[in-house]
């Protein structure tokens, strides 16, 4: 199950070896999806998007929100810096065609490996109790 189709078709297509440049979502576009990841991993716990920013940017405050009570949520914090850090260095070389794109492109990728990340976390949690590993069949002494 893909959980988030479109923003890796769009990425996928924009890397391909073959496609026009201009066929990679733009920094802004790249970061408003990985806010959406975010976002559907809230709203998948059920819990609305608060606002606000961490050190001014949105996805950051997202991320931050999404860690409390799941610490292994943590593990993509780094993923979610990287993506304003490629953010921040497009538009530094925004003068700059080619190192713009190659920011662009490594953005792109951060924003997969998000997508993806979150998309197992999401589809692993939907096994809820039917999971072999989970702690109620293990208690209740299933095989």
């Amino acid at each position: 199950m893909e959980v988030f189709p479109d923003i890796l078709e769009r990425i996928d297509a924009g890397l391909d070896p073959a496609a026009d440049p201009g066929a990679l979502p733009g920094h802004d576009a790249l970061l408003a999806d990985a806010e959406r990841v975010i976002e559907a991993w809230l709203a998948a716990r059920g819990e609305a998007p608060e606002g606000g920013t961490v050190e001014g940017f949105r996805l950051l405050a997202l991320h931050r929100q999404g860690c409390r009570g799941t610490p292994s949520f943590n593990a993509c914090r780094e993923t979610c810096r990287e993506i304003v850090f490629r953010r921040n260095t497009a538009d530094l070389y925004s003068d700059d065609a080619a190192e713009a794109l190659a920011q662009r492109r490594l953005m792109a990728m951060t924003v997969k490996h998000l997508a993806l990340f979150v998309g197992g976390k999401l589809a692993e949690a939907g096994l809820g109790d039917f999971c072999c590993s989970s702690r109620p069949l293990r208690a209740a002494g299933g095989t």
